[in-house]
Parts: C-alpha cells; structure tokens; sequence
C-alpha cells in the first residue's frame, strides 16, 4: 500500500494534461527530459511552468512550441497539442475542460478549409480548424479578418485563444467580485468609522494591490507582444513547420523521442539561439531564415484580450481612487474631530484657570485673619463677597472665550 502511493506520488508529480487538436486528452506522466524532447523547449524555460517559481507573465514563442505563463495559466502549445501541468489541481481542471469543450466545439470537418501559405511555402495538408465564427469571440474585426481570407486558425492560436480568455476571465470575475464588496464596504466606513469597517477596508485594499499588479503583469506581457514583430512571428508554428516541410528541410517533429543525446542538442541549440536576444524568445525562437508569415491574425488575437485585460485594469483604477477618496474623507473627518477636541481642551483648561483663581481668592478669605470685615454686625456680607466672586469668574471666562474667537483659536 505505501509503496503504490509513493508511485502514485512520483507520477502525479509529473502529471500533465495533453489535450489534442480534436479536442480528447488524456493524463500523462512526462519526465522533464521526456517533455523536452518533445516539445524543443530548454530547461530554462520550463520554469516558467513552475508554480513554486515567482515567474513573471510571459507567453514565449520558441521553434517548436509557445510557452503560456499568463496569471495562473500555464501551458505548453505546439502545433497538435496542448500540455498542462497538474491537471488534478482544482485551480486548473476548469482550464483543461475549457481546452477540450473549445477545441471541439471549434474544431470544422477534415479539408473544409484550406490554409494559405507565404509564397514559395507549398500547402499544409488539412488539418482539424476552427471556422471564422470560433476565434475570439465577441470581436467582429477578428471574425471578419478570418472569414475574409478563406484560412483557417491554426491549433496553436485556437489553443492560445483559451488559454488567454481563461487568464482574462479569471481576472475579470476576480475584480468584479472585489468591486462588489469593495463599494458598500467603503460607503460603511465613510458613515460610520469603526474598527470592523477599518479592518475590512484594509483587507480589500490589499486584495486590490495584489490583482491589480497580477492585471498589469497581463497587460504589460501582451502590450511587449504586440510591439515586438519577430515575437508574434516565432508564434506562427504550423506554418514555419510547413515552410521548413516545403523548403526541403527535415522537421524536428521527426526526430525520434529515444535518442538519448537529443535534450542536451536542443537545449544547447535553444542557449546559442537565445544568446543575443531577450529573456521573452526575441532572436532566440527559432524562426526559419526567410520564413516570414503574415501576423495580422496573431496581432487582432493579442489585441482584442489586450483591450479586455485593459478595461479590467481600468475598473481596478477606478476602484483604487474611489479607496484613495474614502481615505482622503476619512482623515478629513479625522480632522475635524481632532480640532474638536482641541477647542474643547482649549475651553476646559481656560474654566479650569479661571475656577482656580477663584479658589485663590476663596483662600485668601479663608484664612483666619481678624479683619474689619468680620466684625459687620450684619450677616449679608459672605453672599456678597461669594456673589462676587463667581460673577467676576464668569465673566473673566467669558471675556477669554470672545479673545479666543476673536485670534481664531476657537470657532
């Protein structure tokens, strides 16, 4: 029994979810060697899959696949499959079911559609696409762009499509669900400060700070896509498969998995690819000499989640400002009440000097000293003294307090 859940261990540790261009996948148990053979990915990238790694968003496009580390989505896409790691994981069994409903809901019959290459590439052979109507939905630029040129959408941009409307979903549901405890909170605690209201405050400023770095890590991964040509184009990985086909060279895809010197040959042919450009695939991609293939697709993809990621960064702004103005009339408040309590200390250390003196004068009468003023035969003479003493206190009171509206100490 321990022995079976030690093996149970050691292939749930390498789990991945290999979804397939018809839609099927299946659990398999992929060493890390093994998954470099099969994808051409050096070791370096593959920690960006990692989610014990702090890895910043990035999607890197490479020559036989495109990396995939946006938020919480991480996912290996090559031109017929998608890995994920940890399928098991409830945070990640929602994207693998994604994957499998999207890719056969997308996915139109053999040889309806035929895909153009760039002059001199030749043709791919038909291969599972989706129609016009399955890429980037609710975008009609995108619709009308596929529709217009008679191509269907490769795999891997089908594939990234899901990969990153699950990332802007996931966020946006995140910052919606914040927006609707964050505004009635803030309008509690704006009528009525206490510790509860302060406490939950704080919290969902916190939540705020960290969704809004984890959006604009998103935002700033697909604007440096966007900017970048050669990027976009490393990520075009059937038709640099069909153009190398048709160029007379042997595809990597046809090497086999059992050579055992295949993972040091890739990693070092990735390492002196990747020596004079960027960290995100710039020069180090792979790209074919000559092979230049038109991006306008990719771009609209990358555009039309980089606006929606931007309108949730935008909510996410707005939220922090309406925070920021609660604060600013929380301290106001604050303010004010402080400035109260000053005026009140202010009034109480002057009754208290004045009632003082009136007890000095009190004394001075108190001492037993024979003066002309015991001997009256009358006893009228302590409620007059008493009387004057109090009515000259209260008006000295008065008279210090109209000094003190007249300097602008008090209001």
């Amino acid at each position: 029994m321990a022995s079976s859940r030690r093996r149970h261990g050691a292939a749930g540790a390498g789990e991945w979810a290999v979804v397939s261009g018809a839609g099927a996948w299946r659990v398999e148990a992929i060493g890390k060697h093994q998954l470099m053979r099969r994808t051409g990915l050096p070791a370096r990238d593959l920690r960006a899959l990692d989610p014990a790694l702090s890895y910043p968003s990035s999607i890197m496009g490479r020559d036989r696949a495109v990396v995939v580390n946006l938020d919480r989505v991480r996912a290996v896409v090559t031109a017929a499959e998608v890995l994920v790691p940890g399928p098991r994981d409830p945070a990640v069994a929602p994207l693998v079911r994604e994957l499998q409903t999207r890719l056969i809901t997308t996915a139109p019959a053999q040889g309806s559609v035929r895909r153009h290459l760039p002059e001199g590439a030749g043709a791919l052979p038909p291969t599972p696409s989706p129609g016009a109507g399955g890429a980037a939905a609710g975008n009609k630029d995108w619709q009308a762009l596929v529709g217009s040129r008679d191509r269907a959408l490769p795999f891997e941009f089908r594939a990234l499509e899901v990969c990153l409307e699950f990332a802007c979903k996931s966020l946006e549901h995140e910052t919606c669900a914040l927006e609707e405890e964050a505004y009635p909170a803030l309008d509690e605690l704006s009528s009525n400060v206490s510790t509860l209201n302060l406490e939950r405050v704080r919290q969902i400023k916190s939540r705020l700070v960290a969704i809004t770095g984890r959006v604009q890590k998103v935002r700033d991964e697909l604007e440096h896509l966007l900017d970048d040509d050669m990027d976009m184009a490393a990520m075009h990985l059937s038709e640099k498969l069909a153009y190398q086909a048709a160029d007379g060279r042997s595809s990597r895809l046809d090497i086999h998995d059992d050579e055992p010197s295949e993972p040091d040959q890739v990693r070092d042919g990735e390492v002196e690819e990747e020596g004079d450009g960027s960290s995100e695939g710039g020069s180090g991609n792979g790209t074919s000499a000559g092979f230049t293939p038109r991006i306008d697709e990719l771009e609209i993809l990358l555009e039309a989640y980089f606006v929606q990621v931007d309108g949730t960064l935008n909510k996410l702004t707005t939220l922090r400002e309406y925070v920021d103005d609660t604060e600013d009339y929380i301290n106001i408040m604050l303010d004010d009440k402080q400035n109260q309590l000053l005026q009140m200390g202010i009034m109480l250390s002057t009754g208290t000097l004045v009632v003082s003196c009136a007890i000095a004068v009190t004394g001075v009468f108190g001492m037993n000293i024979t003066i002309p003023l015991y001997e009256t035969a009358t006893g009228g003479v302590f409620w007059q003294v008493t009387g004057g003493i109090v009515g000259a206190t209260a008006a000295v009171y008065l008279v210090a307090l109209l000094c003190f509206k007249r300097s602008g100490i008090l209001q």
